[in-house]
């Protein structure tokens, strides 16, 4: 391993690993892969470090442990939601995804957990509602659940 980090989150790969690092990588500015070695791949994305391990096929990923991806605004949302569906991933609910290496990831709009958090309870309330009806965050929604309209 690399002496940049002393923690990484290790994600199991059945052989597809460094295919999946590298598209990531792709994906997130302020990301890449740093050693590529035998069955591991360091990385990091937007900053965060990983290994990715090509283990076999005796695990398969989970929904239990996602990458979770704040997003700026609704352009960004949509790009990330786009790129991480494409060639076989699967939406799920409350801007949860699987892509097609089978990794989960959130991608939440920064708008989100500000609107949910909010110490208006009511309009918080309103907003949490109409994401649970959701299943990529579309902000505008958000926003006019927020505001009761």
């Amino acid at each position: 391993m690399s002496d940049k980090s002393k923690v990484r989150t290790c994600l199991w790969f059945d052989g597809n690993g460094q295919e999946a690092a590298e598209f990531y990588v792709s994906l997130l500015p302020g990301s890449a892969i740093e050693v590529a070695s035998g069955p591991i791949v360091e990385l990091s994305l937007a900053g965060t470090p990983y290994m990715f391990l090509n283990g076999g096929s005796r695990y398969k990923q989970s929904p239990a442990a996602s990458i979770v991806v704040r997003t700026a605004d609704q352009a960004e949302t949509d790009r990330l939601w786009g790129a991480l569906l494409a060639d076989g991933g699967e939406e799920s609910m409350c801007a949860w995804l699987t892509d097609r290496f089978g990794v989960s990831w959130q991608v939440v709009p920064d708008a989100l957990p500000r609107m949910i958090g909010a110490n208006d309870r009511e309009a918080a309330n309103r907003a949490l509602q109409a994401m649970l009806k959701m299943r990529k965050i579309d902000i505008a929604e958000l926003e006019a659940a927020f505001r009761g309209e």
